[in-house]
């Protein structure tokens, strides 16, 4: 009689190289309803933001259809705030493509960071995700993709779709309050107290390598030396400049540990 065949765990395929290993055993489901879970706390962002959008639509002049046509169509915060302030001001809907192209160009960025655990994905899939592509959808979607190398694609989207999901509907909901209460929100409410203070939030448990903590450094330098630049301009500019060094500090590392590697031997 054979000796029985000794169980091989499923590999995840689509992972990264460096991170084969056994499969999740979670369903898609409860992965999707994970996401969904540890999206929800950002709504304390997403509710006074939304609204106040809202707020600064209708006094802008903009009807409720235009309001939500930008939160639906457009669904991106600094972006609508832009294109309203600049068509407040009067100025040419040319210039005013332009200035909000160039506040959202940081999603660019934040797509090729997430190629690796995402690229195998088909065209709708990733027309979708571009979709819902915004701060905090991409800050969630890394870090459960990075802690979790063992997860497969399908799994990895349905994570991605679950924090979408309280996120992008809620600030489509909460744009809608804003134009329906706008009126009835004492003005000394600072609405948009959260979104720096939440984001730093996020961003502080991923700086875990002297890479990352350094290319944050040079970001924020960078754009307090720019800030004068018109459209978020600056913070394209810091941006590119934050990467640049955690890449040369990064790749520097490898070099240092590859050549420690060699001497050992």
């Amino acid at each position: 009689m054979a000796p029985p065949i000794p169980h091989r765990p499923e590999i995840a395929p689509d992972a990264p190289s460096a991170a084969r290993k056994p499969v999740d055993p979670r369903s898609t489901r409860q992965i999707f309803t994970a996401g969904l879970i540890q999206a929800a706390p950002l709504m304390l962002v997403i509710v006074p933001f939304a609204m106040l959008f809202g707020v600064v639509g209708s006094d802008a002049g903009l009807s409720l259809a235009q309001i939500m046509g930008f939160s639906t169509l457009v669904l991106a915060g600094a972006s609508q705030f832009t294109a309203v302030q600049l068509i407040n001001d009067n100025v040419p809907l040319v210039l005013i493509f332009i200035s909000a192209l160039a506040v959202n160009l940081r999603m660019a960025m934040y797509s090729a960071s997430l190629v690796p655990w995402y690229g195998q994905a088909g065209l709708r899939d990733r027309a979708l995700m571009s979709f819902l592509l915004v701060d905090q959808t991409y800050v969630l979607g890394l870090a459960f993709s990075e802690a979790n190398p063992d997860t497969t694609l399908r799994q990895r989207l349905a994570y991605f779709h679950g924090t979408a999901l309280p996120i992008c509907l809620g600030w489509v909901v909460f744009t809608y309050v804003g134009v329906a209460v706008g009126n009835l929100i004492p003005e000394s409410w600072p609405l948009d107290f959260a979104l720096p203070i939440t984001f730093l939030a996020m961003i502080a448990p991923m700086l875990r390598t002297s890479a990352h903590r350094l290319a944050a450094l040079t970001a924020v330098v960078v754009a307090l030396l720019l800030v004068w630049m018109p459209s978020g301009l600056g913070l394209l500019i810091a941006s590119g400049a934050g990467m640049a060094v955690g890449a040369w500090v990064e790749t520097r590392a490898e070099r240092s540990h590859a050549v420690r590697s060699e001497a050992g031997t």
